[in-house]
Order: structure tokens, then sequence, then C-alpha cells
């Protein structure tokens, strides 16, 4: 078995904006695998600024996983703990070389059967453009929306209300995504509004690493909070168990590029379950490889709630894409 690694520069089609600023292109690494003439492809989906793995020795490991590709599983893993998006990329390459095809995991999704719903994300701009693309969604037949908030709270509230007064949560389900964007103080008087609103949930409205602002937040607040950049850099068990405890949130967000890869998003849903914490899996600006293994692995996860799964066409220079959206139906295609 051998093993090497390319550097890749996706380039955005149109510069994407978050509450940490606006992206214009997502470095990424293409692992292959080969044993006995076939190969394995994988995605270490490093995102700069964000994951865990964001550090100065990142492709030293890779150089060092690739010379070392012929240990034992469980060796690897314990070695790429602090390096979530290589361990993602190789349990893809090792599922692609056992499954072939651009398989990672067979299911009635490979085969065409069975869809999975997503959300639709609304990336953040001014108005006229967050509203372009609601427009777009909805008449796309999406059911359940995403939007990108922090930046400027006074507009993005009054784009929710235009959209509440058309649509009620019976017919479209709204969530947002705040990336840690407001204080304690800020976040109480949003989680209000956000409530007369009947949004159906907010991710990560403080920043990460404060467990006891948000345990007091999760306990008071009148809309649902999920948990995201919170769970990065939770690798043990244990440590995993305590925050779920300690914080207790409504839901949690599965990133499994910046969590341990499958295996470690495994454990978190896991431990979810136990504590009746809801969840549901997101992308996280992986290539069209990741993108298509990650979706494999969430239908195995029988989750009845849309997903956050990318689509591959945030990029002009993507690779090959497997997956075909319908509405709000995304469907693989061998």
């Amino acid at each position: 078995m051998t093993a090497e690694y390319s550097r890749y520069l996706l380039k955005f089609k149109r510069p994407s904006g978050t509450s940490r600023g606006v992206l214009y292109e997502k470095e990424t690494f293409i692992l292959t695998i080969s044993e006995d003439g076939k190969k394995g492809i994988g995605e270490c989906a490093i995102f700069r600024g964000l994951s865990f793995d964001d550090r100065p020795d990142y492709e030293e490991k890779l150089k060092w996983l690739c010379e070392n590709i012929q240990e034992d599983h469980q060796f690897l893993k314990k070695e790429l703990t602090e390096f979530p998006s290589i361990w993602i990329g190789y349990e893809q390459a090792i599922l692609n070389l056992k499954n072939g095809n651009h398989l990672y995991y067979p299911s009635e999704f490979t085969k065409g059967q069975i869809p999975i719903i997503i959300n639709g994300l609304i990336w953040m701009g001014d108005v006229d453009y967050m509203e372009e693309q609601i427009q777009d969604k909805l008449e796309k037949g999406f059911h359940c929306i995403k939007l990108k908030i922090g930046v400027d709270w006074k507009s993005e509230h009054e784009v929710l209300k235009k959209l509440r007064e058309k649509f009620s949560e019976d017919i479209l389900e709204l969530r947002v995504d705040a990336n840690g964007g407001f204080t304690v103080q800020e976040a109480k008087i949003v989680l209000q509004q956000l409530s007369d609103l009947n949004i159906h949930s907010i991710e990560q409205p403080i920043k990460a690493g404060n467990w006891n602002d948000m345990a007091l937040l999760c306990a008071e607040t009148p809309t649902p909070i999920a948990l995201d950049e919170e769970l990065i850099g939770i690798t043990s068990i244990d440590a995993k168990k305590k925050l779920l405890e300690t914080i207790n949130p409504q839901y949690i967000i599965l990133k499994p590029s910046l969590i341990g890869g499958f295996s470690g998003s495994d454990e978190w849903i896991a431990l979810a379950e136990e504590n009746n914490i809801g969840w549901w899996i997101t992308s996280a600006l992986e290539s069209n490889i990741g993108l298509n293994a990650i979706a494999q692995y969430t239908f195995t996860k029988n989750s009845k709630l849309p997903q956050g799964l990318g689509t591959g066409g945030l990029f002009t220079n993507n690779f090959d894409n497997h997956s075909e959206l319908i509405g709000e139906r995304l469907l693989f295609k061998a």
C-alpha cells in the first residue's frame, strides 16, 4: 500500500461572506492510496482559520501519513487525533479503495433510489443579495432555509421578518447561523426576536469556549440553540460527554472534516442521542470529493431532519460532481 497527496486551491464563483469575512478561495488536499492496482481517493479538507488542525506542521503530518500508510488503523487514528481533516481524508481513501467507483458507503442513496433532503444555504451580503438568494431557493422548492447572520443584525432581522410575513413556519422552516457573532447580552435579545418569528434554531450564537455562558443561554432560550464551532477540538469521549452535560444544548451540528471524521461524528451522535439532543450533519466547504463521501455517510445515519450538505456549486474549478440537486432533494449519480 502506498499513498500520496496534492494541494488544490478551490476558487469561489462569487466571494462568499461569513461572519469571519469574505472568502475568495479555499485550500484543500487530495489523498490517494494505492494497492494492488486499485486507488482510493479522499479529501483532507482543512478550513484555514477554523480547523483545529490549522497549524504550521499540517503538510508535514500529511507526508508522515503517506510514509506510514501501512501502519495499523488504530495507530494511525491515535497519531492523527489532532488532525481531523487528515484523518477523514484517510477514512475516505480507505473506504473508496475498498468500494471503488466513487463509492464510500454503498446504500439505497448510492443506488439512486432514495435522496437526502437538504436545507438551502443563504450567504451573507447586502439585503438585496440575500433576498435574491432566498427567492431562488423558494422557487426551487426548498422547505428549509438557513441564513448566515451576525454581521448586520438589524438588516438580517428585517429579512427574516419579511420571510415570516410571507411564509408561516408550517410552510418554511428557517434556521440561522451566527458563527459566534453575538455577545451574551446581544444573544439574549436576538434569541427572543428569533422566537417571535418561530425560527427553528440558531447555530453558535456566541463564541465557542464559553461553556458556562452557553449553558445559561441554552437553559433559558426561547429559541433552540445548536452547537457548531463548540465541538471543534474536543477529541476524547470524556471531554465530549462533559461538554454536552455542561451545556445541554437543544442540537449539535456535525462537520465531519472538523470533528474527527466519520468515526468522530459517530461518537458525537451516540452521545447526543443518549442525552436526547438533536443533531444534523453539514459540510464545511469541501470539494466534490469530500462532499460525495460526507453525503454517503450522512444517508447511513438515518436522520429525519434536513441536512446541511453543500452541492459543489460554489467553486469554478471543482472536481467531477457525483450528486445532483433537484429542488431540495440531493441524489447520487454514478
